[in-house]
């Protein structure tokens, strides 16, 4: 029965939840009461599928609201790739992920000089909602790709699970830290940007001013890096809805231009860059079945 999946540190930040150290022996989450009540939140359902659905690969509805037919496994190590926090099971995706992940990573020695990439958070086996972490990557069409180069050897389970990678921005969040930022990460995002497949990269907003003020010759890559809270360990990559699905629902097309002009300058306004929590916040309500796409109910009951 696929209704299973490996527990794990509870985390939310966007910012560092991919810090969060995972397991070498994980346990499996406890069996729902009742799965079948309405009220159930969907990521419970979708947090405990540990296989794929046997169906023909399709990313269904958007990046944030919807789920995943016919997952691909990026295997956890290749030749210029290694799978970082295996203990979550979320190195899935459209098989067109997969792709372009092998793609990228092979650029690696070449364009950034290192011997490959560290690849964190992709999808759960049918995508749908995370129980932690993500408002995204439901749909098999997110990445994280880590800032730190990966080894020129294999690292061990334990490396995987509580492995830190590195911040790349300064304390005061204005800056990217010099004693870290090489070229090798402007090149790696330049190369995942040049890729047609890309919709978006999410940067830390001080990476996306330090690859504005460093990029030469051609700067149109730089319209698909956006700023955004958190992303100072990782990048994420967002790919295109694949050709002729029609239940992929595509996003809006990013903003003209480069991004390095007055709306990057909105993210380093004081209560951007240190934001007051609100007392009077409620949490949202948990998202069910009924929010996502109705062939989402197949995807999670399928074999």
């Amino acid at each position: 029965m696929f209704f299973l999946v490996f527990g794990f540190g509870l985390l939310c930040s966007t910012g560092v939840f991919g810090q969060t150290i995972g397991s070498v022996d994980p346990k499996p989450l406890p069996p729902l009461a009742h799965p079948n009540d309405p009220s159930t939140p969907a990521k419970e359902l979708f947090g405990r599928a540990t296989e794929p659905a046997d169906l023909s690969a399709r990313a269904i509805g958007f990046y944030s609201r919807g789920c995943l037919a016919g997952a691909k496994a990026l295997p956890v190590n290749g030749e210029t790739w290694q799978v970082m926090r295996i203990s979550r099971n979320r190195m899935w995706g459209h098989p067109n992920l997969v792709r372009f992940l092998e793609n990228l990573s092979a650029k690696a020695p070449s364009e950034a000089g290192w011997p490959g990439i560290l690849v964190g958070d992709m999808s759960q086996p049918r995508g749908g909602p995370m129980i932690t972490g993500h408002a995204s990557h439901q749909i098999g069409l997110d990445a994280d790709i880590w800032l730190t180069p990966m080894p020129d050897r294999q690292l061990s389970r334990r490396e995987r699970e509580e492995m830190s990678a590195t911040n790349m921005v300064r304390a005061d969040g204005l800056d990217v830290d010099r004693s870290v930022w090489t070229r090798g990460q402007m090149a790696i995002v330049r190369a995942a940007a040049f890729d047609p497949s890309v919709e978006r990269i999410f940067v830390n907003a001080a990476i996306k001013k330090a690859l504005c003020r460093d990029a030469t010759g051609n700067r149109s890559w730089l319209n698909k890096v956006r700023p955004y809270y958190g992303h100072n360990y990782h990048f994420h990559v967002r790919i295109a809805c694949p050709d002729g699905s029609e239940v992929c629902k595509e996003q809006d097309p990013v903003p003209p231009g480069d991004g390095c002009d007055e709306s990057l300058a909105f993210w380093f306004k004081p209560a951007i860059l240190h934001p007051q929590p609100n007392p009077n916040a409620k949490p949202r309500p948990a998202m069910t079945m009924s929010a996502l796409p109705p062939e989402c109910r197949r995807v999670l009951i399928a074999d």
